[in-house]
């Protein structure tokens, strides 16, 4: 399982609709949860709109989440209107 470093980009792998997130969003790691008796970290997790202002702050477990790669290329969904 990946480490993810502070204040760098992950990419999340899975759906948070009450946090109106998608597989493939991405975030900057803000902090590392160790939790006594669980098997994986957690992360928290800020993901911001293309203006630099947060739009979420999530914890989700190391499996939701991944490292970039070079073949990643960044997209725009538009919530205006919902």
């Amino acid at each position: 399982m990946a480490e993810f470093e502070l204040y760098k980009d992950a990419i999340l792998t899975i759906d948070l609709p009450d946090d109106r997130l998608r597989a493939g969003d991405v975030g900057t790691v803000v902090e590392r949860h160790e939790v006594a008796d669980v098997s994986e970290i957690g992360y928290s997790v800020e993901f911001f709109d293309m203006t630099g202002h947060t739009v979420a702050v999530v914890t989700v477990p190391a499996s939701t989440l991944r490292v970039p790669t070079s073949s990643d290329r960044p997209a725009v969904r538009d919530f205006s209107n919902r």
